[in-house]
């Protein structure tokens, strides 16, 4: 676990890095096999109603949201010779990989239909919980791991780039393991439990590899500790976070909801079978544009980058809606212009945060990257557990056949593959243009920014009292 350069450079080896970045392996392929599959399985392969099975991923993803500050105060207070985050990585590894696999197992309880169905939910409930206080265990401490691997600046921006390569690839394995099983298991139980089971291995052995790659190096000092109610006040008195929190929602939203709902669409609407492929070329695309996007952005600005790839994205969505069964041909076409703008959900809101965080600093004097962060992904897993509840209600108040284990798919009536087409179109679409309109009125832009940045530096110079005459579209760093 030693590196070979020097602790007091800061600067780590090729190695060391390699096996940071494998730490985000395993949460990539599992977070995308869970948004792309598991609703589907739950209802088509289970045989759970819609709306058992979207209150299972309600359940889920609000346990998900509450145990992650509980595991975050209680990894910062670990002692142990393994380090307080490796520790959680190391014994939390085994349960994260076997509580994955047992979601993808179709138990059976009893005889009696009604039983069996609520039976099936409280199983996949519980292991839902259980998987999510997992995942967390290794996942929060490992992205803490950073600061304490290293106090460079340059450093720590390479490490997240090792992790973001491991994570990404992490996303397009566990699709291209889905793709490739439909031709290897005609079952769709044997499927998905075949899939299940080779992806926790493949999640779990990175994990060891940055256990084991990586050495804690530096202990941060104590985090100010604020209290909850202070906390959501600091972030809620920040304007321009409240938009970002705004567009960071819209898009991930709307991108979660079609991932949810593509696989209904592809098999039931456009009588394919290879929905892995689709989600597959989505994401291969996406991950390619957010090089282009990125360097766009640095000439035109993050605003008219995110303005371009949504149109792109509406555009695609919306014509998904008059789609018609076995025109495949447009279904990947429409796939691979939805990529386009998927990737500017990826790039530009986390990307508008540091601007806001600077913000905040020049106002107070202080830095808390902690609150605005942890307030994201709290609204971002609370918004999806929502809009993923409510997909599974739409589905079964519109009349959604769930099949039964060992049985041909149903037919499918109107009234449920109409659902479908709007989950997929009309509301993915209304939800993206809400998300342009707070682009639109967004207070941070590249010169705005830029003044910021001016305050900052002449702040940390004792320069405080040295007159700059601002812009009128300033007036963001005026506010209170």
């Amino acid at each position: 676990m030693n590196d070979p350069i020097s602790p007091d450079s800061g600067k780590l080896s090729f190695k060391t890095k390699l096996a940071y970045g494998a730490g985000d392996m395993g949460p990539g392929i599992t977070a995308t096999l869970l948004v792309f599959s598991l609703l589907i399985f739950l209802t088509n392969v289970a045989g759970l109603r819609p709306g058992l099975a979207g209150a299972v991923l309600l359940i889920g993803k609000i346990s998900d949201a509450i145990n992650d500050p509980i595991i975050g105060v209680l990894s910062d207070r670990t002692k142990s010779r393994w380090g307080r985050r490796h520790s959680w990585m190391l014994w939390g590894s085994i349960p994260f990989g076997l509580f994955f696999s047992l979601q993808w197992v179709v138990p059976h309880f009893s005889a009696n239909t009604e039983i069996n169905q609520w039976a099936l939910f409280a199983y996949y409930t519980l292991i839902a919980v259980l998987f999510n206080i997992a995942f967390t265990a290794v996942n929060l401490p490992y992205t803490a791991l950073t600061p304490e691997l290293t106090q460079d600046y340059n450093e720590r921006t390479s490490l997240n780039s090792f992790r973001f390569a491991f994570s990404i690839s992490g996303s397009i394995l566990a699709l291209a393991i889905g793709g490739l099983s439909s031709n290897w298991f005609e079952n769709p139980s044997q499927q998905y439990l075949a899939i299940g089971l080779g992806c926790a291995v493949l999640s779990v052995l990175p994990l060891y590899w940055c256990v084991w790659g990586t050495e804690e190096r530096y202990t941060s000092e104590a985090a100010e500790q604020i209290p909850i109610l202070e906390q959501v006040k600091i972030a809620l008195s920040n304007r321009p976070f409240l938009f970002v929190i705004g567009i960071y929602l819209c898009s991930w939203l709307a991108f979660q909801l079609t991932a949810a709902i593509i696989p209904y669409y592809v098999t039931s609407w456009m009588k394919q079978d290879a929905y892995f492929q689709v989600a597959l070329l989505v994401q291969v695309v996406a991950i390619i544009m957010l090089f282009v996007w990125s360097s766009i952005s640095e000439r035109i600005g993050k605003r008219m980058v995110y303005f371009m790839g949504m149109s792109l994205w509406i555009i695609a969505q919306s014509g998904l809606f008059f789609l018609q069964p076995g025109q495949i041909v447009g279904l990947y076409v429409l796939s691979m212009m939805a990529g386009v703008g998927v990737a500017t959900a990826y790039l530009i809101p986390w990307s508008m945060l540091p601007d806001v965080i600077e913000l905040d600093e020049l106002k107070t004097g202080k830095r808390r990257e902690g609150i605005f962060y942890a307030f994201m992904v709290f609204l971002q897993k609370m918004g999806l557990a929502l809009g993923l509840f409510l997909v599974g209600l739409a589905l079964e108040s519109t009349g959604f056949i769930s099949s039964t284990p060992g049985e041909a798919p149903p037919i499918q009536p109107d009234s449920a593959l109409l659902a479908i087409r709007i989950a997929i179109g009309p509301l993915p679409t209304l939800i993206l243009l809400v998300g342009l309109l707070l682009a639109y009125f967004y207070p941070i832009s590249r010169e705005v920014h830029a003044e910021i940045l001016l305050k900052l530096r002449e702040r940390r110079l004792g320069l405080e009292n040295t007159t700059h005459h601002a812009p009128p579209q300033m007036d963001v760093l005026d506010e209170e």
